[in-house]
């Protein structure tokens, strides 16, 4: 298969050189005007359920790159810290607002909600859940916290009627 890259963070470039007077700051509806024409074309192109995948692997290896460059120096704090710090930074790049609802590390399951979400919050009621990417993104975080493989899966969200987005995440 050809391809023209395979990701890693240098990708993203250096964005004070690249853009010295916008700095990293975009509209949220650009970035979602990007992400739902992505979704539309592939739906076309490849049916609902490739597309749902392909946004869950983005988010997948998004949520991997993610934590090496945000969280790695976190990896040896207990769970609680290192939520909390997951919760500090989702929240001042504007991610979402994540709570953990339910725990139990010892069987691997959580259940976490992720309030004013970049994806979905404010969206029409579609009757459907849309976070595929953010389904694998945290499970790619997941993954490099703990070691394991992780799957997530949302049970809720603001697009399915929700005022927030609510994933099970589980050990695979």
């Amino acid at each position: 298969m050809d391809r023209n890259y395979e990701f890693n963070w240098d990708i993203i470039g250096d964005l004070n050189e690249g853009r010295p007077n916008l700095g990293d700051k975009v509209n949220l509806v650009l970035y979602r005007l990007m992400q739902y024409t992505f979704r539309d074309v592939t739906e076309q192109k490849l049916g609902t359920e490739a597309c749902n995948q392909l946004f869950y692997d983005a988010g997948y290896i998004a949520g991997k790159f993610f934590f090496d460059h945000y969280l790695a120096e976190f990896k040896t704090l207990p769970l609680n810290g290192f939520v909390a710090e997951l919760q500090r930074v989702m929240k001042e790049l504007g991610i979402g607002i994540l709570r953990v609802e339910a725990a139990d590390p010892e069987k691997g399951e959580f259940t976490l909600t992720v309030g004013e979400d970049l994806d979905c919050s404010g969206l029409p009621d579609l009757g459907i859940e849309v976070c595929n990417y953010d389904e694998g993104f945290i499970a790619g975080i997941f993954l490099k916290y703990t070691g394991q493989q992780f799957k997530a899966k949302e049970i809720d969200c603001w697009c399915s009627g929700d005022r927030t987005c609510r994933f099970d995440v589980k050990r695979a």
